[in-house]
């Protein structure tokens, strides 16, 4: 179950399928679809020798050429393949839509093909972002998606895209899974619902049994507040919250003297063996991997300088594009470590980590509160850091009676931090407080839990920057091993109540299973770790699981 692969054997089929010299024509969305799991080199190979937008009306006329068009069933998409197929520019169209279009839009389109120049017309099912193998997206941000309406209520645009990306990924797998849902969330039980009603509704498409070995978990960002707030210190974490990814594109523009080649920079698991082997390394273990990886260049530099021979000439030529392949990405990574070393070091990122790792792992108020004033009253730290940790003490002593949040909300006011920016505190409190949440993330709410956080405490830790452990990966983690089996059928009831429960009782664990994970409000690159370290540890059982997010990463 690998949704990249899917995404790829799909776009494969597009530029494969149709013989001779071509064009592809994208739109807004299918774009970054395409740059995630294709090259321009992979393309040109397919005979695909331009690659525009759709909306482009400044192309030029090239009728010896075919077109392949990949788009997204908007009405937006549709108008401009409307008002190409009207005045067409090319030979033949071959059209492939990402997701499934509507009988109105399909006879639309045959309307206005007066040319008679469509000669296929299909629906390939790579309607999401896929930029690793276990985490997928379907590119909403809030500027312009908004997830919640009025309360904890689906904004409908949010819902609909989401319904969308999530029956795209199921058709791309080939599933028709049984759904579960946090019992605490309508928004999980929403989504739910217009996922089943429209798998009903295309049952030509999807089949008419669910699979039992298939499981799709809908969770909600609200029973686990915690992990999103924490620093997180892998590769690709860090990237992504200190520096900005986009669809795998970071740019580093902003730099001074950043060297041209180097502005923006794409991060691709198929093309940059680095990044594929370090992405979930942390900044520690990061540093000594470039070294090495440096060293390695070095060495391979220095044997292509020694040239005495015709047949030297000939492998320093042969070799010469992994060469010049191998130095582009390590300057790539040296850039990107050193910017991320000088923002750690810029920002205290350090001291602001170990203090949110005691927050979210221990319960030592008197200690917790000395170490946030002592914090907020520095100016050296960021205002968003700040807010951060004072969120995490609202979540952690929500019931304490010594509780200071309302003293904690004022020093960040008188310490020059913006009132919108404060107001958030009491937003997430509202949002994913304790009377919203079904989970004991804190380990603290009754004697038995608090005896175990203890325990936990005096078992150590190997860093401090990475004591702790999200609430996902437990979840599955105790999924997989067979434990608390009752405990998650009562909190992930099945929409279906005549399906059968998952094999979760059975202390052997379970075997053959498909797990896909959607979280309402989003995954973060540290709970992706985690769902990648558990494919690796339970591959021999024959289980699968993939994440799947609304925001772009």
């Amino acid at each position: 179950m690998d949704a990249l692969k899917a995404a790829q054997h799909y776009i494969n089929r597009i530029v494969t399928d149709t013989s001779g010299m071509k064009v592809l024509l994208l739109d807004r969305e299918t774009t970054p679809i395409i740059s995630l799991v294709s090259t321009q080199s992979h393309l040109l190979s397919k005979e695909v020798y331009l690659v525009d937008r759709i909306d482009n009306v400044q192309r030029d006329s090239m009728r010896h050429l075919k077109c392949l068009c990949f788009l997204r069933p908007t009405d937006s998409s549709i108008q401009a393949l409307v008002d190409e197929l009207r005045s067409p520019k090319y030979g033949d169209y071959y059209i492939y839509f990402s997701n499934i279009l509507k009988k109105s839009m399909i006879e639309l389109l045959a309307e206005n093909d007066e040319s008679e120049v469509v000669q296929e017309l299909q629906e390939f099912y790579a309607d999401f972002y896929a930029p690793t193998p276990c985490l997928f997206h379907i590119g909403l941000t809030p500027s312009t998606h908004p997830l919640f309406a009025e309360g904890h209520s689906w904004n409908p645009g949010a819902l609909n895209r989401t319904v969308q990306g999530l029956s795209a990924l199921l058709l791309s797998l080939k599933k028709r899974p049984n759904i579960r849902y946090e019992r605490n969330s309508g928004m999980a039980l929403k989504l739910g619902r217009e996922l089943e009603y429209l798998v009903n509704h295309e049952s030509n498409l999807f089949g008419t049994n669910s699979d039992d070995k298939t499981h799709l978990y809908i969770l909600d960002r609200k029973n686990d507040p915690v992990t999103p707030l924490l620093t997180h210190w892998t590769y690709h974490a860090m990237l992504h919250e200190l520096i900005g990814v986009n669809n795998g594109r970071i740019d580093l523009s902003y730099l001074p003297d950043i060297r041209p080649e180097v502005k923006e920079v794409m991060l691709s698991q198929d093309q940059d063996s680095f990044f594929k082997q370090s992405q979930f390394l942390n900044f520690g273990d990061l540093g000594v991997s470039v070294k090495e990886f440096v060293d390695s260049y070095q060495s391979k530099t220095a044997s292509q300088h020694k040239i005495e021979s015709i047949s030297d000439m000939k492998r320093f030529v042969e070799a010469y594009p992994e060469f010049r392949k191998l130095s582009g990405n390590v300057t790539k990574h040296v850039t990107l470590i050193g910017e991320l070393s000088r923002i750690v070091g810029s920002h205290h990122l350090l001291a602001v980590s170990e203090l949110e790792q005691s927050l979210a792992c221990n319960e030592q108020h008197n200690t917790d509160l000395k170490a946030l004033r002592t914090l907020i009253a520095d100016p050296s730290i960021q205002p968003e850091n700040k807010v951060r940790c004072v969120v995490l003490y609202a979540l952690r002593y929500e019931r304490a009676q010594s509780n200071a949040l309302h003293e904690l909300k004022q020093q960040l006011s008188s310490s020059g931090v913006d009132a919108d920016l404060v107001s958030t505190v009491d937003v997430v409190l509202r949002y994913s407080g304790l009377r919203e949440r079904q989970s004991d993330i804190f380990q603290n709410e009754n004697i038995f839990s608090r005896g175990r956080n203890m325990f936990k405490g005096l078992q150590g830790t190997e860093n401090v920057y990475t004591q702790h452990t999200p609430a996902l990966a437990v979840m599955l983690e105790q999924l997989l091993r067979g434990r608390q089996g009752l405990h998650w059928q009562e909190r992930l009831p099945n929409l279906d109540p005549q399906a059968r429960p998952p094999t979760i009782g059975n202390e052997s664990g379970i075997f053959n299973q498909d797990i896909i994970v959607f979280v309402v409000g989003g995954v973060t690159l540290d709970e992706e770790k985690a769902v990648a370290n558990l494919n690796a540890r339970f591959g021999s059982q024959n289980v699968r699981i993939i994440a799947f997010t609304i925001s772009r990463i």
